[in-house]
């Protein structure tokens, strides 16, 4: 890969000073063969002074340049820059002709082929500086434009952009000009898509997904449809801005690398979310929360936009507030916080006790391969719960009153952090900015300890507040780190006299709990059998109970009567074994004790994915592995028995999905993938067929055959995805030196095979089948990496890990890989995530909390990631 430039923030703000772009005219030809496409670029913009300055392009051939019909010397582009010198003061028009390459990396214009039907489709994925790849450009966020593109595609193609397309004949298709939006959000999906079109209040909306999918998206349309609907109508109830664009239109494309992209007018999904197999209601709530997390970029990123990317979480924290909240109020979904406190949470938790993390509004993005480390737990879940908490302490008035003041200043414009905390303090008495300087510009977690004591037989409640806990606590310096003030509901319980695993609420107490401080409450009544701090999970906070609410959660936990209730506590479990301070082996015990009495959904696959993937993959010694699988094998068929009514068959599913990957005897799936059934149900659905194969691929009980056979059955992209899998799997030296040379010695694997290939080659199964790998796998990674970019960089980090190798080895190996190696920054960030989970597990291992072992090694720590 040729090395490119990054765009540095004070490049940004010179050329920002310099020029005022107007608009693009872009002509892309999508029919000149499988592996490059045309891309001419007519833009019109203004020099302020005389000066020079550059456009950005990453061709994979430069055929001409002029500017002011003067030609320029195609050689000139130096690291994808083309300069531009000698500018005068006025107008200017640049034409660029190139041809572009496409991607099989969902960067730049992806193609992809469908091994159902032989249909080929493309679209673009230009964030951040992507949009290189498609077409010559002024790449920063505040240099908005209007963008008018035409595209001439293959006969019975259809093209999709941000505004309303019309066909005009020869392949020629013509999308409306937008209104001004930034770079990274200009869009097209062409091929021959499947379309479903529909109008609401005057604008048309559509959904599109490939041909091969159709049965399933016509089979889910009323749905995606009512859910676009309602989060529509709801957005026009709080925002007063109306929706800024002419069309929207919701195109599920193949092996996209994220859930979902804004692109106004045209938001792009992963197909995963049309779904062929039997799903879960709350991986439906998922998809309506994604539908109603990209609508509110709308407004907030693609309307108002921020000036540089020390900003972009709030695009992501907004998106992700509103997404959940809008979710929660206008669809059939009512209560997708519980979702948000077991997956998204935890996310943020883990990424902000990491040497990595950052704050949420961080200061120090010099360039855009900085910002494109940010896109984490952080920047998603925590800034989203800092909101929450934000909407709480404002009101729901005052709060949505800020936004609308931003929305009115900002339009179509480009807006700071400042900004947004001045109109939300135009709208409020309260101090937002001591607010912003607390939640925003901290690193870490907060930790609340409570307290329960008698005092001449009156309860008192008290609450510490210990600041971030984790490896940076005492790295934190003025402005960086501290504590946060939280606004936090107490949880009062008492045993259920009728129930003997029940408990009942007391009642709940609203507190404030200054930054630092402490809290003192009186609990009236006989003393309570368990204290709940942020019961509600209302504020950010690793919890811990007293004693005796320790006691209750072990006998108990399943009698909590809220699933979001039992959401925090579950959550405080994983934080506590995370830290070292509760063993493995007890998380699973509780599972096993309270899980099968469990029936929110999101909590059940929460709690089961922690149990296999770290506790019994990671967290517990080899030899103690095969009990936990059977403790865990034994938990799901108590979920299986408890389901067999039929009353619950999303619980059923996952209890289905989780046993085959736990079990230890391949005789029970192997009968169940020669039934197609699971007996009492579910039948098996593709989805569920590969699982099984894969399991019996780790486990030595089957072969090439059988996937060959598989993979006849069912030839799509997800069962081509699902062979690499098990290929990969097989315990077999043959099969593990061809996956690796597949991942690493080629580049002919898409983003999602190579991701399915890495999923399958490390096992805890045959760890001594793979030792040799191990050390391979930093060498290597570090290459691909290099030659392949971003995308298959943070694959390659984050799947290719040998995580299983929980040992002192691997993590020096990693150290020296971090401390010694020429990574690329994406690469570097998911390795430093990587061996600090490692240590984790390690110091789990050993019997050794995860706490400060000094500034200087956090530091030095910090420094290298």
């Amino acid at each position: 890969m040729a090395c490119m430039s990054v765009l540095t923030r004070d490049e940004a703000q010179l050329r920002a000073q310099f020029l005022d772009v107007h608009r693009y005219t872009i002509e892309l030809d999508l029919t000149t063969g499988d592996e490059t496409f045309g891309s001419r670029t007519a833009i019109r913009f203004t020099a302020r002074s005389d000066g020079e300055t550059f456009v950005e392009l990453k061709p994979a051939e430069l055929r001409g340049v002029t500017l002011d019909g003067r030609p320029l010397d195609p050689e000139s582009l130096h690291e994808g820059r083309l300069p531009l010198r000698n500018l005068t003061a006025g107008e200017h028009e640049l034409r660029v002709d190139a041809v572009m390459r496409y991607s099989r990396t969902g960067e730049g214009m992806h193609r992809f082929t469908d091994p159902s039907d032989g249909e080929t489709y493309v679209y673009t994925q230009i964030f951040m500086d992507d949009v290189q790849r498609v077409f010559a450009v002024f790449d920063q966020p505040d240099l908005k434009a209007v963008f008018e593109i035409s595209v001439r595609a293959p006969e019975g193609w259809s093209v999709l952009a941000n505004g309303v397309t019309e066909q005009r004949g020869d392949g020629l298709w013509q999308a409306a000009p937008t209104p001004l939006i930034s770079t990274y959000l200009a869009a097209v999906a062409a091929g021959p898509w499947h379309s479903l079109r529909t109008e609401h209040r005057g604008l048309p909306f559509g959904i599109h997904c490939r041909r091969s999918l159709a049965p399933h998206l016509d089979a889910d349309a009323d749905e995606i449809f009512d859910v676009t609907r309602a989060c529509f109508d709801r957005y026009h109830e709080k925002f007063e801005e109306p929706y800024p664009f002419d069309s929207y239109d919701q195109a599920f494309v193949p092996e996209f690398n994220a859930g979902a992209m804004e692109n106004p007018g045209l938001v792009t999904f992963r197909d995963d979310f049309v779904y062929r197999s039997a799903v879960t209601d709350t991986e439906r709530q998922t998809r309506a929360m994604v539908i109603a997390h990209e609508m509110a970029h709308m407004w907030f990123g693609d309307l108002v936009t921020l000036k540089w990317w020390d900003d972009i979480w709030l695009n992501e924290s907004f998106a992700e507030y509103m997404g959940y909240q809008t979710t929660a109020e206008a669809t059939r979904f009512t209560d997708p916080w519980t979702e948000f406190g077991v997956t998204r949470k935890s996310w943020g938790y883990d990424a902000d006790q990491r040497p990595t993390t950052h704050p949420v509004a961080p200061e120090n993005v010099d360039d855009t391969a900085s910002a494109l480390l940010n896109f984490d737990g952080i920047s998603y879940a925590k800034g989203a719960s800092a909101l929450r908490q934000l909407a709480v302490w404002l009101g729901e008035k005052d709060f949505l009153a800020g936004i609308n003041t931003h929305f009115a200043r900002h339009r179509f414009g480009n807006a700071t952090l400042a900004d947004f905390i001045d109109s939300l303090a135009s709208a409020t008495d309260r101090d937002v900015h001591a607010w912003a300087d607390s939640w925003l510009r901290t690193v870490g977690v907060d930790t609340l300890v409570p307290g329960v004591t008698a005092d001449n037989g009156t309860w008192h409640l008290d609450v510490r507040h210990l600041g971030s806990a984790g490896v940076l606590s005492e790295t934190a310096t003025a402005g960086d780190g501290g504590s946060s003030p939280h606004r936090v509901t107490l949880g009062v319980y008492d045993r259920d006299l009728h129930d003997e695993r029940g408990l009942t609420l007391r009642e709940r107490v609203e507190a404030d709990l200054p930054a630092g401080g402490g809290l003192g409450l009186r609990i009236a009544g006989p003393r309570p059998a368990f204290v709940l701090l942020n019961d509600g999970d209302l504020t950010y906070a690793k919890i811990r109970f007293d004693a005796a609410s320790a006691e209750t959660v072990r006998t108990h936990l399943s009698g909590l009567p809220e699933p979001l209730t039992r959401a925090v506590v579950w959550n405080a479990l994983r934080d506590a074994v995370r830290d070292g301070e509760l063993p493995a082996a007890a998380y699973l015990e509780t599972a096993r004790a309270h899980l099968p009495y469990e029936t929110d959904l999101a909590v059940a696959q929460g709690v089961l994915a922690f149990a296999s993937g770290q506790i019994a993959d990671q967290y517990l010694a080899p030899e103690d592995r095969p009990a936990a699988l059977a403790t865990l094998t034994s938990l799901c068929r108590d979920l299986l028995r408890r389901t067999e009514d039929g009353d619950h068959p999303g619980l059923r599913l996952i209890a289905v999905r989780h046993l085959i990957g736990v079990t230890a005897r391949p005789e029970t799936i192997a009968a169940w993938l020669a039934d197609g059934t699971v007996p009492g149900g579910p039948e098996l659905d593709p989805e569920l067929r590969w699982r099984v194969l894969v399991r019996l691929a780790v486990l030595g009980a089957t072969d090439e055959a059988a996937i060959a056979a598989e993979l006849e059955r069912d030839p799509s992209a997800t069962g081509q995805e699902g062979a690499a899998r098990c290929r990969a799997a097989l315990p077999d030296p043959g099969a593990k030196r061809a996956a690796w040379e597949a991942m690493f010695a080629g580049d002919s694997l898409s983003n999602y095979l190579f991701t399915a290939t890495a999923q399958g080659f490390w096992q805890p199964e045959q760890a001594e089948l793979v030792r040799e790998y191990v050390p391979r796998f930093y060498e290597d990674a570090v290459a691909v990496a290099a030659r392949r970019g971003p995308a298959i960089g943070v694959a390659a980090g984050r799947w290719c890990f040998p995580a299983h190798a929980v040992d002192a080895g691997n993590l020096r190996l990693g150290e020296a890989c971090l401390r010694d190696a020429d990574l690329t920054p994406a690469l570097r960030r998911t390795l430093a995530d990587r061996l600090d989970d490692l240590s984790r597990a390690l110091r789990a291992r050993d019997g050794r909390p995860a706490r400060e072992t000094g500034r200087a090694a956090a530091q030095e720590a910090r420094v290298q990631a």
